[in-house]
């Protein structure tokens, strides 16, 4: 075979021969287990093999047989053992081929291969020591990364999985029964479009102009005026009849390039457009590209609060490309650090860690983590009701703080830092605090806030905030990197002397 194989790589208990014969019956060839091979050649159980003979000569045998495997693959769907990207020649020869990761967590993986079947899934604590040590090797392999590896899922995405272009890697949603592939790299290319069928684009005044060119073929393109004081039901109203008039119908599909006001707005617009068409979301800012983007929420605002009318509509494809990110002004590409910084501390382990170090600019893998830790939330609550509600950290001051200037004294990411620096102040972590303070002032954004800004105004707004439930404001707080808490409530008077710390 000359063309690349598609190779399923994971931990145990990861689902990779039951997905790699999911992605072979979709695509209509067959697939080929590795470990059954090695059982082959062994004349043996691997489990029988392991306790006899030890894991060393086990492994020397794996990895001639993978070797073999991937030089001349017998089938264009592969599956390997979880233990096969041990072997240095195994991950050199894994190059030639499209390597799909099916994630899994800790303690599902122990809940599946956790038997005194498996040599090294007898004691949990080596265990845990093991998922951990492999989970970056696996996602430096991959292509692509399947956060469910159902067999449904797989199917869905097989197709997709084969065109993947070069300098790209995909991250597969799922949320709300919706699945589509996120693709993050150098994939603005002007040639390259996931979905089929005609698109109309949809942008702002500067972006058009910028990155205009590099959504291929759009039969219709309009631009709305840039910044948040833009993203208005007027503004809406005006993009759906642009597409009226320019004969949009339902198997059409939005073109949403720009930022997040853009990505909101564009995303309201398909939410609604004939009940619902398509949207392939384009972010060109670092907001966009850690954060918005992803997840289906779109909406505009009212003078009364932010996003306070909206939709969740998901995607059908993000089209993530770090190089855009060069145009932006140094303050705009500032703004994004703070929306990082809260997707790490939500995340916590090595995306903390790599974000705490501050180690170098924005790049591929970067923001392929981040959106893979907001979608791995999103996934299991697309509509707020529990564990999404994570991700508002520190937006319940930072939105209460644009609204009370108008959306005009701040960019969304210095008001979310400001947000980030109030919530931990809610939380008690004044070690934490300091520490992001020095995070945001090495990107050049505000500690404190205009001493202009009507403290009143900003609790007022902190009241209105639409996620409040029964007439009560639930806030994010912060135990620890990746330990928050949701939907806590804090009086207001604390809430006002968190504000009253932001003030020099």
């Amino acid at each position: 075979m000359e063309a690349p194989a598609l190779v399923f790589i994971g931990f145990m208990g990861a689902g990779k021969t039951t997905g790699a014969r999911a992605a072979a019956a979709a695509l209509g060839v067959d697939a080929v287990d590795s470990d059954r091979a090695v059982e082959t050649r062994l004349g043996a159980s691997i489990d029988d093999y392991f306790a006899t003979h030890g894991e060393r000569a086990f492994r020397e045998i794996e990895e001639a047989v993978v070797s073999e495997l991937l030089e001349r693959p017998p089938a264009p769907v592969i599956s390997l053992g979880g233990g096969s990207i041990g072997s240095a020649r195994v991950r050199e020869l894994l190059r030639r081929h499209t390597v799909v990761m099916l994630d899994v967590d800790e303690p599902t993986a122990w809940r599946r291969a956790g038997n005194r079947r498996r040599p090294l899934a007898r004691d949990r604590e080596r265990f845990a020591a093991l998922h951990a040590e492999r989970a970056p090797v696996y996602e430096s392999l991959a292509d692509a990364i399947l956060l469910d590896g159902g067999p449904d899922t797989v199917r869905t995405a097989a197709r997709a999985l084969q065109e993947i272009p070069p300098g790209v890697k995909v991250v597969w949603a799922t949320a709300g029964g919706v699945q589509y592939p996120v693709y993050v790299g150098d994939v603005l290319d002007g040639r390259f479009w996931p979905l089929a069928g005609r698109r109309f684009l949809l942008s702002d005044e500067r972006v058009a102009e910028l990155h205009g060119h590099r959504i291929p073929a759009a039969e219709h393109r309009v631009a709305m005026a840039p910044g948040e004081q833009a993203k208005t039901l007027a503004t809406a109203e005006a993009l759906l009849r642009s597409l009226a008039e320019a004969g949009m119908d339902h198997d059409d599909h939005v073109a949403a390039l720009g930022g997040g006001v853009v990505g909101d707005v564009a995303g309201f617009c398909a939410a609604v457009y004939q009940r619902g068409v398509r949207v392939v979301q384009v972010p060109t800012t670092l907001v966009a590209q850690v954060d918005s983007a992803y997840g289906g929420k779109t909406g505009v605002d009212l003078p009364e609060g932010k996003n306070y009318v909206g939709a969740y509509h998901q995607p059908s494809a993000v089209l993530a490309d770090p190089r855009t990110l060069a145009t932006l002004p140094p303050a705009e590409l500032a703004a994004g650090w703070a929306e990082l910084i809260k997707t790490a501390l939500i995340a916590g382990g090595g995306l903390w860690a790599r974000v705490r170090r501050g180690d170098g600019d924005v790049d591929r893998d970067l923001v392929l983590a981040c959106a893979r830790a907001k979608l791995t939330v999103v996934a299991g609550d697309e509509r707020d009701a529990g564990r999404r509600q994570a991700l508002n950290l520190g937006h319940t001051v930072g939105h209460a703080i644009e609204t009370a200037t108008g959306y005009a004294r701040y960019r969304h990411g210095e008001a979310v830092g400001l947000g980030l620096l109030a919530a931990l102040t809610l939380s008690g972590q004044p070690q934490l605090r300091g520490e992001v303070a020095e995070l945001l002032e090495a990107r050049g954004l505000p500690t404190t806030a205009d001493p202009a800004i009507d403290r009143e105004a900003v609790l007022r707004a902190v009241q209105r905030d639409k996620k409040r439930r029964g007439g009560r404001v639930g806030f994010v707080l912060v135990d620890g990197p990746g330990d928050v808490r949701t939907g806590v409530p804090v009086p207001e008077g604390e809430v006002d002397a968190a504000f009253a710390e932001l003030l020099p």
